[in-house]
């Protein structure tokens, strides 16, 4: 890939700004933190922005939660250079115990294309699922509704609920940052994609 000289100028001169398709904390907290790691990003505005992602509030399957990401991508590409989306999702998974994994899937779009990484997989309690499933809410509401936090919007903090799950090890944000790094792959080498 050839990489075009007038861009690299107009990144060397202006600002850069990155719109993040949310304002949810955790995912604008972990857009902010790892882009400062990338040498091209490292002075960019980052702009969390409320978005329509275009999926049911509990993407269930790999497609929505994939079309979720790159919608939130798309629709809060506005008067910036890069916009990212992220989505967490609910995918089918055989061997598990409540036949889900959760997954993280950031779109970052440069205008053109889309570049999508994953964050890892982990798995709910079975009882959140099934409330998941029987009552069409999302994991938040079901923890809520279970009395397994009074947070009603648990996934919306830098922990989440993966941060409560794994006792801190790591957080919603971390989680975040896994999956924007994995999209930043394609960015930090061009020639390859």
């Amino acid at each position: 890939m050839v990489i075009d000289n007038q861009f690299m100028i107009k990144l060397t001169t202006k600002q850069l700004i990155v719109n993040v398709g949310s304002q949810n904390v955790a995912k604008v907290a972990a857009a902010e933190q790892t882009l400062k790691e990338y040498e091209m990003f490292k002075d960019a505005k980052i702009v969390g922005m409320r978005v329509d992602s275009g999926v049911s509030e509990q993407p269930l399957t790999m497609e929505e939660t994939v079309q979720g990401a790159v919608n939130r991508a798309k629709n809060c590409h506005k008067d910036c250079d890069f916009s990212i989306g992220i989505e967490s999702g609910l995918i089918p998974v055989p061997h598990t115990i409540s036949g889900y994994m959760n997954i993280g899937v950031c779109a970052i779009y440069d205008g053109k294309r889309f570049h999508l990484g994953l964050a890892p997989g982990f798995e709910y309690p079975k009882i959140a699922i099934d409330k998941v499933l029987k009552d069409d809410i999302d994991v938040s509401a079901a923890y809520k509704a279970l009395a397994l936090t009074d947070n009603e919007k648990l996934g919306n903090t830098e922990g989440g609920i993966v941060g409560k799950l794994t006792k801190g090890r790591t957080t919603r944000k971390e989680y975040s940052r896994q999956a924007i790094i994995m999209a930043m792959i394609h960015l930090e080498n061009p020639g390859l994609y």
